[in-house]
C-alpha cells in the first residue's frame, strides 16, 4: 500500500476540552491510529458545514467533530450547534450518495484520554469497513 492509499481521517477538535483530551491521549502514550489528523478549533460551534463537506472533496475518508459535553461548553452552546449541523449534513450525505457513517459528532472532555483515543479507533475501523472517500479529488490529502 502506497503512502497516499493509507486513510485519512480529519477530527475538528475544541480548544477547551476534546483538543485537551488528545493531549493527554499523547502524554498517557496511548495508541491511536495514525492517519487521525487533529485541527483545534476554538469552539465545535465554529465548525460549518462548508468545512466539512471541503474536508470530504479534499479526499479525507472520515471526518468527526469532538468537543465538550453537552451543558459544558466554554461558549454555551456552541456544541449543541455544531451536534445539529452534523445531524442535517449526515442526512444530506446520504442522499448525496455518501455513507453518513464517514461523518460524526463525539463529546470528549480534557480529561478523557483514553475515550478521545478509542474515539479515534472508532473512526479508523469505520474507514477501513466503508472503504475510501468515492468522492476524493485527485490531489490527495497530504
Amino acid at each position: 500500500m502506497e503512502v497516499a492509499d493509507f486513510p485519512k481521517i480529519l477530527a475538528f477538535c475544541c480548544r477547551w476540552c476534546s483538543y485537551a483530551g488528545a493531549d493527554l491521549a499523547g502524554a498517557m502514550r496511548l495508541q491511536y491510529p495514525p492517519e487521525i489528523r487533529i485541527l483545534m478549533v476554538p469552539c465545535t460551534g465554529r465548525v460549518d458545514i462548508l468545512h466539512l463537506l471541503r474536508a470530504f472533496e479534499l479526499g479525507y475518508d472520515a471526518v468527526f467533530v469532538s468537543g465538550c459535553h453537552e451543558g459544558d461548553c466554554h461558549y454555551l452552546a456552541g456544541n449543541i450547534k455544531a451536534r445539529k449541523r452534523i445531524t442535517k449534513l449526515k442526512k444530506d450525505l446520504e442522499a448525496m450518495g455518501l455513507e453518513p457513517e464517514r461523518l460524526e459528532m463525539f463529546h470528549v472532555s480534557s480529561g478523557e484520554g483514553p475515550k478521545f483515543a478509542g474515539v479515534c479507533r472508532e473512526m479508523a475501523e469505520r474507514v477501513q469497513r466503508l472503504g475510501s472517500n468515492p468522492v476524493k479529488r485527485k490531489a490527495q490529502v497530504a
